[in-house]
């Protein structure tokens, strides 16, 4: 911009200027380098530069037959929130006094709403509420837990080694929402403190969610006695008419139909297969470890977040995305090659497991992608994204990384 000031020429007649005579605002504006400025001449003259056209790509996808085009390249636009964590443990709350963590959540008239797993002084998970309108600022929140497993029983059986997140008492771990029509549907891990880790589906309606009348259904157990099940997700709508439980994958794709989620009643079981080899042929999620938040239908296919390690680095969790085809979500169209989130900052690293980002909960608000995740099995996070260009990176290149800050404050 500065060469194109230099060869502007001064109107015939005109006095020359020294540069002690450039008034502030247009000193500033020369040491910006800015295309603003009072001058006509110039203001045509940067006209002429902008009209340069952008390199456009044009990119028809192998799998989908879909022609994709990008102006220019996208930048990567996944982004931490700069005021991060969103939720912290309360230290005058009993319930959640240790622990805010994996959130999970849904959107409705623009106001997102999110339940998080609480952990307090009798280290049993709890789960709770805050609202926001933004999706950053979480200044609404409840005094008391709106949901307790209540299938709870403790020192039973044969013990299972197994800890999460400082909840060792057991309880209600980890919940994924998912709203269909006029009713919101929750599973979530059911720990009862000393035998069985399994999954739990209860519901309620929306009507009674916003009036924060928490009229539950009473739970069921999902998943069969004696295994160790976590991470089942619902998807958000019917798929070839029928409700869809997504509940395994890999080595392979495990989704469950139903005609109605009642099936489901405490006495029928989804088999699952929960073994989670070692894949050699991955690098960084060479060992999976479970689907995150409940799966979001876009224009290209279902939007899939999810959990992995490097077997040869098993104490860092990443996060990864993936695209599923339509009409057959066992297909997978697009993989990300990059972890979309690692445990980078100290948030994401300071707390009871060092290293672990694992995120419950996705919503697209306003054509952005807030994907809200736990930190260090303490807090709770979100990280940010336009979804089209999120998208596009990863049909392309396979990449689309988070930058350590956000713009929003």
């Amino acid at each position: 911009m500065a060469k194109v000031l230099k060869k502007v020429k001064k109107p015939a007649g005109s006095s020359k200027r020294s540069k002690a005579s450039v008034n502030k605002k247009e000193s500033k504006l020369l040491k910006k380098k800015s295309v603003f400025t009072p001058r006509k001449k110039l203001i045509l003259k940067t006209k002429k530069v902008s009209k340069v056209k952008k390199n456009v790509k044009k990119i028809i996808s192998k799998k989908t037959k879909r022609k994709i085009i990008i102006k220019d390249k996208p930048k990567k636009e996944l982004k931490r929130f700069v005021g991060n964590p969103i939720i912290h443990p309360a230290s005058n709350m009993y319930w959640e006094s240790k622990a805010t963590f994996n959130p999970t959540a849904f959107v409705h008239d623009g106001k997102v709403h999110v339940v998080y797993r609480a952990v307090g002084v009798n280290d049993i998970s709890t789960l709770g509420y805050a609202g926001s309108k933004d999706g950053y600022n979480f200044s609404e929140r409840t005094f008391k837990p709106i949901f307790i497993h209540k299938n709870y029983s403790s020192n039973t059986g044969e013990p299972i080694f197994y800890s999460s997140g400082g909840g060792w008492n057991g309880g209600a771990e980890d919940p994924r929402i998912t709203k269909i029509d006029d009713r919101l549907y929750m599973t979530y891990t059911a720990f009862n403190g000393w035998g069985s880790v399994r999954i739990g589906l209860t519901s309620i309606s929306l009507e009674d969610f916003l009036n924060k009348k928490w009229n539950w259904k009473k739970s069921v157990l999902i998943s069969p006695p004696g295994e160790v099940n976590k991470n089942w997700v619902i998807f958000p709508e019917k798929i070839n008419g029928k409700y869809a439980i997504f509940h395994s994958f890999y080595p392979k794709i495990l989704i469950s139909y139903f005609k109605s989620l009642d099936e489901l009643d405490g006495k029928k079981f989804i088999k699952s297969n929960n073994t989670r080899p070692v894949d050699k042929s991955r690098d960084w999620d060479s060992w999976f470890r479970g689907v995150g938040p409940a799966p979001i239908k876009t224009k290209y296919g279902w939007l899939v977040l999810y959990h992995a390690m490097d077997h040869k680095n098993p104490d860092r969790y990443r996060m990864g995305a993936l695209l599923l085809d339509l009409k057959d979500p066992t297909k997978i169209l697009y993989r990300s090659k990059e972890p979309i989130l690692e445990p980078e900052a100290f948030y994401e690293n300071q707390g009871y497991k060092w290293g672990v980002v694992y995120s419950c909960g996705a919503v697209v608000k306003k054509g952005e992608l807030f994907i809200y995740y736990g930190g260090a099995d303490m807090v709770s996070c979100v990280a940010t994204a336009n979804l089209e260009l999120f998208l596009k990176e990863l049909m392309t290149t396979g990449i689309t990384k988070l930058k350590k800050g956000s713009k929003k404050n």
